[in-house]
């Protein structure tokens, strides 16, 4: 009895500070966890672990602090609202989201008004409901580097929701079986496969195209079989697209200005193949870790009302788990575990550990374990075991 009310505050914990509403709260709990539980009870339980909204529980110099500690980082480029997100989900704080508006005009105004600048154009877009459509693409942005960004979202490019169903950084973009892995892998979380899948005219999504016709050729609808993956030119794969401009803004503008700075400074040489690997090896982690972050924060976000009413307002998430909020319904075609085994050994592969050659990472990770080294959690960490690394290949050469 005692372990299932800590799983319980541990569970209202998290979705509280992912900032859904109450009543999100409460349908979550009962729907994936089991936790019925009233409204009135759901106010007494969150009173008595004192977790509020309504009051401004931290300072505003703790609330200053934490914000220029993410403005080390790539958060540098978030705008308050999401700021604000990431105060509450990071680090616990509860403020409003004028007081960090206000603390951003003060710490960072340079930022503020680089941000109030750009503004998102939107366009419309309509689709039945979750998991009707995908759209699948990839983020070369970060290649010059050693680092492809692939990601899939699903909401209003899949109808509704607008969620991100992956976002993963490898060493390529181009192989089909590492493209092939991130879209089993997530088929295999949900047990199933979208109506359509929508993707760039390209070689690595062949294995992508023929899972999908493999998944769904013997569906009763109209998509059937190769009619389920749908090949276009990348300029009309428009959810995707438009969204990578978000993750530039919020994650990936800030680590193309870090790797050129260490290019300039003459630290990294992307011409040198050591280098390269001792970069992917240091940083791809890193990148991995922040892009779940990324994926976490957009997930739960509040998507304001748009004049389109086929793309509802409120969280990704409560969109796609919950399609009858918006009097809709999953699409998806349920996927057999033995259909899922057969079609991954067949066509797909694993990225590489770190993003590395397998000789690199095992002559990297002996010179970790000999110098009592440890694998490096923030940026600073990284950069430092990346020169460790160098003058210690170096030696060796």
């Amino acid at each position: 009895m005692e372990e299932e009310i800590q799983t319980r505050e541990v569970l209202l914990r998290r979705y509280f500070h992912l900032s859904f509403s109450y009543m999100e709260i409460i349908v979550f709990l009962s729907k994936f966890h089991g936790i019925v539980l009233s409204l009135r009870q759901l106010k007494r339980l969150l009173k008595a672990m004192r977790l509020r909204r309504r009051t401004e529980g931290n300072s505003v110099p703790e609330v200053a602090q934490a914000i220029e500690m993410e403005l080390k980082g790539s958060a540098s480029s978030l705008g308050y609202r999401a700021m604000h997100q990431r105060l509450q989900i990071e680090h616990g704080l509860v403020i409003s989201r004028e007081t960090v508006r206000e603390i951003l005009k003060i710490v960072d105004p340079e930022g503020v008004n680089r941000r109030s600048k750009h503004k998102l154009k939107r366009r419309q877009y309509k689709v039945k409901g979750p998991n009707y459509l995908w759209h699948i693409d990839g983020y070369d942005k970060l290649k010059p580097f050693g680092f492809c960004i692939h990601g899939a979202i699903h909401g209003a490019i899949d109808g509704h929701s607008r969620r991100i169903l992956w976002l993963d950084v490898g060493p390529s973009n181009n192989d089909p079986g590492i493209i092939a892995q991130y879209y089993l892998n997530y088929v295999r979380q949900i047990h199933g496969a979208p109506r359509i899948v929508r993707a760039d005219c390209g070689t690595e999504n062949v294995h992508v195209a023929a899972m999908q016709r493999f998944f769904r050729s013997f569906a009763d609808d109209s998509f059937v079989g190769d009619k389920s993956f749908m090949y276009g030119k990348s300029t009309s794969n428009q959810r995707i697209e438009a969204w990578w401009s978000q993750l530039r803004r919020c994650n990936a503008d800030w680590w193309i200005k870090y790797f050129k700075d260490l290019r300039d400074a003459g630290i990294y040489c992307d011409a040198d193949i050591i280098q390269e690997q001792c970069l992917k090896f240091c940083f791809m982690k890193i990148i991995q870790n922040e892009l779940y972050r990324v994926l976490k924060h957009w997930n739960t976000h509040s998507i304001r009302r748009s004049v389109n009413l086929e793309s509802p307002s409120g969280r990704p998430d409560t969109s796609y788990f919950l399609p009858e909020v918006n009097d809709t319904r999953d699409y998806a075609t349920m996927v057999d575990d033995h259909d899922i085994e057969v079609a991954e050994e067949m066509c797909c592969l694993q990225n590489p550990a770190n993003g590395c050659e397998p000789e690199f990472n095992e002559l990297a990770t002996i010179i970790m374990e000999e110098n009592g080294l440890n694998m490096p959690e923030t940026y600073e960490e990284a950069q430092i075991v990346y020169m460790e690394h160098l003058h210690h290949i170096g030696n060796i050469q």
